[in-house]
């Protein structure tokens, strides 16, 4: 049987971590990439058993990187603090590695609930990421902030597991808010050659809404639908807009001290 880490990057997970760290407990060691996180996520890991190392955030592919280098074993299982591996997902890749993988690298489908519901349009199913499962030594994450790509590093085909795990995106819309204004200002500097304008942000923005909820029939989903498709309006708007605004360079207009007449 092969070795297995499972690695989950975190700051401020302490309301996640515990239920995705339970759900790798199968694995041969569970570390926990923490970006120095301010509330109890670190605590909460080492409670469990898991390994903590502490990483300071330069970018989601740079920390990814840093993971695979804190890993003890040759096989990689990375799993998000939002996301929980199920018992299918663990059964497949014990299979595998009782054995000789035919591949060295393995998307994994995710299947995401929210607003109370499984999703099934918009895009999300089956949802994958970069890959999920792979050798140590055979690929590598792209240095992009955020939404970072990967490359293959021996020229092998990549496989895909059939089962899925689970993803609980967002607690609530508050969550939504606030990994849109995050997301959006790490997505800036992918668009450092665009100067752009706000018609052309409020443009890229309609063409997400719409293409996540006309092409990719987010309207089944009924209003959790609505708010994934939304979402990335708001996300795509502001990202181009920030974008504008920091070409611009706007600055307050000059203002002198106003100080109190003397009277005579």
């Amino acid at each position: 049987m092969q070795k297995i880490s499972a690695y989950i990057l975190t700051y401020n997970e302490a309301e996640k971590i515990e239920a995705a760290i339970a759900s790798v407990l199968w694995a041969d060691e569970v570390v926990v990439i923490d970006s120095f996180s301010v509330d109890r996520t670190a605590e909460i890991a080492t409670s469990l058993g898991a390994r903590v190392v502490e990483v300071a955030f330069n970018g989601f592919g740079e920390l990814r990187n840093r993971a695979i280098e804190a890993c003890k074993y040759d096989w990689l299982f990375s799993l998000d603090a939002d996301e929980r591996c199920t018992e299918e997902v663990r059964d497949e890749i014990l299979s595998l590695m009782a054995s000789s993988p035919p591949h060295d690298v393995y998307l994994v489908p995710r299947r995401s609930y929210m607003m109370g519901r499984w999703i099934r349009g918009s895009g999300w199913y089956p949802n994958f990421r970069q890959p999920q499962l792979f050798r140590k030594g055979s690929m590598r994450y792209t240095l992009e902030p955020v939404h970072e790509g990967y490359e293959v590093l021996n020229g092998k085909p990549v496989g895909a597991l059939e089962n899925a795990i689970w993803q609980f995106p967002f607690r609530n819309l508050e969550e939504v808010i606030k990994k849109m204004n995050r997301y959006s200002s790490l997505g800036v500097p992918k668009l450092a050659h665009k100067r752009g304008s706000m018609a052309s942000a409020l443009g890229h923005g309609i063409w997400s809404f719409v293409k996540h909820y006309i092409m990719k029939r987010g309207f089944i989903d009924g209003w959790a639908g609505f708010m994934i498709a939304f979402g990335n309006f708001e996300g795509t708007f502001y990202r181009y807009a920030k974008r504008y605004e920091e070409a611009q360079g706007w600055q307050q207009p000059p203002s002198k001290p106003i100080r109190r007449e003397l009277k005579r």
